[in-house]
């Protein structure tokens, strides 16, 4: 894991995943220092992890007030009920429906929940948080939010792309990719994550697209993929590319059967 600023009041908490064939998936968790501080997800749910230590890193775990819960999958919930533990006045943001996805495993604490809908907003002392559903996403409980202060926007899964490497994924910039390469691994991630794009009415889904090119953020910072800094135009072309790329078919069992047995024979010639 690796932590970073980006602007002057947000923290990246930064993690991946090796996904063989793909790449390394950045799986990104945010803090932003507003007078009512906000954790934007809680990380993977993997045992090595440990979510709340990386947060001592940035503040006082005690002093959060809201986590900002942009979906109920598995790698945004890793450090949530450690979280609420060390953060006793936090309550968790989320909607109705990911309230309830919740409780199919372990039930968030009802007086400890704040239910946010699409195009509401919350105060958090010194700035407004803009609630939207991202036009790309993999769960329907998923909301993302705009930050009218610093012109930030936490699009979740929205824009996501897998990098080349763990260092890319985890201390690197969308930029660092040159625009063709970050164009491919975008519409590679639109496929797999969000792969009913192909299913849709396409000029309906270009125009879901408007409300984000009217925020126009300056940054945005998605869970998939490192910060990406006055490049909201050039992605948003990319992910309207969607409903025409190549839907995304992965491995089937002769080649898993094919990937175990390169693993037994490297681990053979290692010893």
């Amino acid at each position: 894991m690796d932590t970073h600023k980006v602007g002057s009041d947000t923290t990246v908490i930064a993690d991946s995943l090796d996904v063989p064939g793909i790449g390394h998936v950045p799986a990104n968790a945010y803090v932003l220092t507003a007078a009512e501080p906000v954790v934007v997800d809680t990380g993977l749910s993997v045992e090595d992890r440990d979510f709340v230590a990386a947060l001592g890193g940035v503040m006082d775990p005690a002093d959060v007030r809201w986590i900002w819960l942009t979906h109920p999958d598995r790698d945004h919930t890793g450090g949530i009920f450690d979280l609420l533990d060390a953060a006793p006045r936090a309550r968790v943001v989320t909607t109705f429906l990911g309230f309830g996805i919740m409780t199919t495993e372990r039930a968030l604490p009802m007086d400890r929940v704040y239910f946010l809908n699409p195009g509401q907003s919350l105060d958090v002392g010194d700035r407004t948080l803009h609630a939207f559903r991202p036009p790309l996403f993999d769960n329907p409980a998923t909301v993302g939010f705009y930050d009218d202060r610093t012109r930030i926007c936490f699009s979740s899964d929205c824009f996501g792309g897998p990098m080349p490497s763990a260092e890319l994924a985890e201390s690197g910039h969308a930029s660092d990719l040159k625009p063709e390469e970050l164009r491919r691994a975008q519409l590679l991630w639109a496929t797999i994550d969000s792969p009913w794009v192909h299913l849709v009415d396409a000029e309906k889904y270009r125009a879901s697209l408007a409300p984000l090119a009217e925020m126009n953020p300056e940054i945005v910072l998605c869970t998939h993929l490192p910060p990406a800094v006055r490049m909201t135009r050039q992605m948003l072309d990319t992910i309207a590319a969607a409903p025409d790329a190549d839907p995304f078919v992965g491995p089937d069992q002769a080649a898993l059967e094919q990937l175990l047995a390169s693993f037994e024979a490297g681990g053979m010639a290692a010893a």
